[in-house]
């Protein structure tokens, strides 16, 4: 390797050699073991060779580790005994007995336990007799890297794609298995079916020969003897392996109701322990996966088909999902669970007709070239995909849950699903699935194509916050999935999107009037004003900047590897500052534009650039000729950049914006309450009389308001403290309500409220890391006692970062 990895860094490798060959294909084939909390099975990788991307992505200085001349040590043939699977677990029918006991020729570099762990070394592959280059001819056979970390490998083989009965009748070359592949990644969008059918066939084939590999902290390197370049290099590989129970890909917990599930919980390391994979977001790939477990629960996943189990025996049941638009491995979504399907009561023929789900099978062709894509079945192309307002839609959650559920969150979704539609047009994903997924998921929801993952936070107090955290995740279906960033430190170009997005959405699936809709947007903004400079104070200046990379952005080493900067600092987790910053940089662009004119462009810009990557500039540019020069008013990319993107700190232009705003009618009346609520805490306790202020009833967003303002009073006594909880229903408001209501009963050591602290952080774990720090910070022994207490409580089913941060805050 050209450069040494350094563990103490706080930056996220990105391994894989991209530039010279890319996956366009995974088929999984897994058993989930809840016993043993593993995921175990097989992966096969379908290859293309070169990338059409390199030229554009490449830089001439290395940004982190490019493989190169240095030695590498790879596993030798010799015998070795794997061993055989528990029984207890769902056995695969891929029907290989060479899984169970090597053939000729691995040499048994296993650990105690019979796998190839990664070893625990700080960087690069171990210096021995074998020479790798990853990428030019020479004396040195290929080296394939791929992301990988928390997995034991147990081997890897070519796949012998020729033996495939039926091959013959795509193929020009039969007897070629590098040709056969070439061919089946290349065929045309209308064959889907058939491409998947032989994807599925070629990764049942036997295999024809082991290849060597060798796995580090981060990556897992394998290379064929005498396959000098990519195009020499297998196009078509399995690979063995099994997951461990604390890899950081997946997460094994309980549900709301005691039972044992485990999902991906969108951890900063992305899938790579989950499969190993190209994480990079240029290898952009199709997939299908066969999931076994247990007949009592249910596997979903990121998926075009919305997946029924087929039993395989007595208490064993098989689930199989596709996808066929290419995306980032780091999409790839699974959660198995006793998740119940919440359905609504009553389901009219209109709702039915309104939802009807259109496949990529019925997609009309003629609209083939219209897009600037790469090719697939693309849902723009299909003229009745395009006005499908509402598509299918399902809701899963603990059955604990399932009533919250259905008074809550179903009815949400087809008034949120229309209203994005209204706003950005067809949907990029054919249905969604949405999961309340456990108590310790770490944030309020996740999305990813075809699957949506809400906190259970989201289903107390009145709509707001599930509605808001909804329109949210389902704005990242145009940005973040359909669309994505092609270098992962432009973060704001998904998480800015999505949240001034989510204001909109939100506004027209109430309803609401043009003046209404604008007072309750500019409340909002109000609040992140306020978030956004609190966050400034309080975070490291090189993580406020929104792309740190400057005029980098976007290069990768020659071989394809890069970093994301900031990507393992456990600080990032908990920042908004890609959301703030994001949100009012696009606030700030669609005021000047004026909305219709800013939401007709965002529609173009979403129908030239869906199915691809994009940098910050192909947004901005476009954007920027779609306006007369005239009407231009000094903006341009190079100011945008300067103001907004590369420093850190409140920009320029929002300051003098803030400062020159005036505030909105609902966060007036928020100020005239608050002045009521200060003169109620200083009058003196005297003998009961009538009280003299009328208090007004206040939105969610005008309570959290309330409350912020509240917090900066010095001093309340508990009388008044009492009264304001019992004239809002504090403890029975939204999560957003609940959280400054427990800083307020924290700061002023309202006893009397604490069972409300302890409440919130077992029941809101997503949003209550800060309470642990304010308990502390107050060194009042009490709290801090209630504080550990808590913790202990939650510790074992606490997300691992979550929880590290919270120990180094107590202890």
């Amino acid at each position: 390797m050209d450069i040494k990895l350094d563990p103490s860094r706080d930056d996220l490798p990105l391994m894989a050699n991209t530039s010279h060959i890319l996956v366009k294909h995974y088929v999984l084939d897994l058993d989930v073991d809840f016993e043993s909390q593993i995921i175990e099975g097989t992966i096969v990788l379908f290859f293309e060779s070169g990338n059409k991307f390199k030229k554009q992505s490449s830089s001439t200085e290395e940004t982190y580790p490019s493989e190169s001349n240095e030695a590498c040590k790879f596993r030798t043939p010799e015998p070795c005994h794997i061993p055989v699977t528990n029984t207890r677990t769902v056995s695969s029918k891929m029907g290989y007995n060479d899984f169970v006991i090597c053939g000729k020729g691995e040499k048994d570099t296993s650990g105690k336990d019979g796998n190839h762990d990664n070893q625990e070394q700080a960087s690069g592959i171990s210096s021995s007799k074998y020479c790798c280059d990853t990428g030019n001819p020479g004396s040195e056979d290929f080296l394939l890297v791929l992301d990988c970390c928390d997995l034991s490998v147990l081997k890897v083989e070519e796949v012998d794609v020729a033996a495939v009965p039926g091959i013959e009748k795509f193929t020009r070359s039969p007897k070629l298995r590098n040709q056969i592949v070439r061919e089946l990644v290349a065929l045309p969008a209308d064959r889907w079916r058939e491409q998947l059918d032989y994807y599925a066939r070629c990764s049942q084939a036997p295999g024809c020969g082991e290849l060597l590999f060798d796995i580090d902290t981060w990556s897992l390197q394998i290379r064929k003897t005498g396959a000098q370049t990519a195009t020499d290099f297998p196009h078509a590989i399995r690979i063995r392996y099994t997951t461990k129970p604390q890899g950081r890909s997946v997460t094994w917990t309980s549900d709301q109701s005691g039972r044992p599930c485990v999902y991906t919980m969108g951890s900063p390391i992305n899938n790579r322990a989950l499969f190993p994979c190209q994480e990079p977001p240029v290898a952009m790939s199709t997939w299908q996966a066969t999931v076994r477990a247990a007949a009592s629960f249910v596997v979903l996943m990121s998926g075009e088909n919305s997946a029924k189990p087929t039993q395989l025996r007595e208490g064993c049941s098989s689930w199989h999902y596709y996808v066929t638009m290419p995306m980032p491995a780091s999409t790839f979504t699974i959660a198995v669970g006793s998740w119940t399907e919440t359905k609504p009561e009553i389901c009219s023929s209109n709702d039915l007709a309104t939802e009807r789900s259109f496949s990529p099978f019925e997609a009309d062709f003629r609209y083939v070239g219209v897009c600037g894509h790469m090719e697939y079945p693309c849902r723009f192309q299909n003229a009745s995909a395009t006005t499908q307002e509402i598509i299918p839609h399902r809701v899963f959650a603990p059955v604990c849950l399932k009533g919250a559920c259905q008074e809550t969150l179903l009815p949400l979704i087809p008034p949120c699903l229309s209203a994005a539609h209204s706003v950005l047009g067809t949907h990029p994903f054919s249905r969604l699935d949405v999961l309340i997924v456990p108590a310790n998921f770490p944030s309020l929801g996740m999305a990813s194509p075809h699957l949506v993952f809400l906190s259970q936070s989201t289903l107390t107090g009145m709509s707001q916050l599930c509605g808001t955290r909804l329109c949210h995740e389902i704005a990242h279906a145009w940005f973040g999935l359909a669309i994505g960033a092609r270098d992962w430190t432009e973060e704001w170009l998904s998480e800015g999107f999505a949240t001034h997005l989510e204001d909109v959405f939100w506004a027209k699936a109430q309803q609401l009037a043009p003046d209404e809709a604008q007072e309750q947007q500019e409340l909002r903004a109000c609040l992140r004003w306020r978030r956004l400079q609190d966050e400034v104070r309080n975070s490291p200046e090189d993580m406020q900047v929104l792309r740190p990379n400057k005029e980098k952005t976007g290069h990768v080493s020659d071989s394809g590897s890069s970093v994301i900067k900031h990507g393992l600092n456990p600080e990032k987790v908990f920042m908004q500052i890609h959301y703030l910053k994001g949100y009012f940089l696009l606030r700030f662009l669609a005021k000047r534009l004026g909305d219709d004119t800013y939401f007709s462009f965002l529609r173009k810009f979403v129908h030239t650039f869906h199915g691809q990557l994009i940098l910050s500039q192909d947004f901005l540019q476009m954007l920027l000729e779609s306006i007369p020069e005239e009407r231009r008013l000094e903006l341009s990319v190079e100011n945008i950049f300067r103001d907004w993107l590369e420093t850190s700190g409140i920009p320029q232009p929002l300051q003098r914006e803030r400062l020159a705003g005036a505030e909105c009618g609902l966060a007036r009346q928020v100020s005239a309450e608050v002045a009521k609520w200060v003169r109620v805490n200083r009058r003196p306790r005297k003998r009961k009389r009538k009280e003299t202020e009328v208090l007004e009833k206040l939105l969610p967003d005008q309570l959290v308001l309330l409350l912020e303002h509240l917090l900066e009073q010095k001093t309340m006594n508990p009388r008044t403290l009492q009264r304001l909880e019992r004239t809002y229903h504090l403890s029975e408001q939204d999560a957003e309500v609940r959280h400054r209501w427990c800083e307020l009963v924290v700061k002023h050591k309202y006893t009397k409220a604490y069972r409300n602290v302890e409440s919130f952080l077992q029941e809101d774990q997503a949003m209550g890391i800060y309470l642990y720090g304010e308990l502390m910070v107050s060194e009042d022994a009490r709290q801090q006692q209630l504080a550990r207490r808590c913790f202990e409580l939650s510790r074992e089913q606490m997300d691992r970062p979550s929880a590290e941060v919270v120990a180094e805050m107590l202890f």
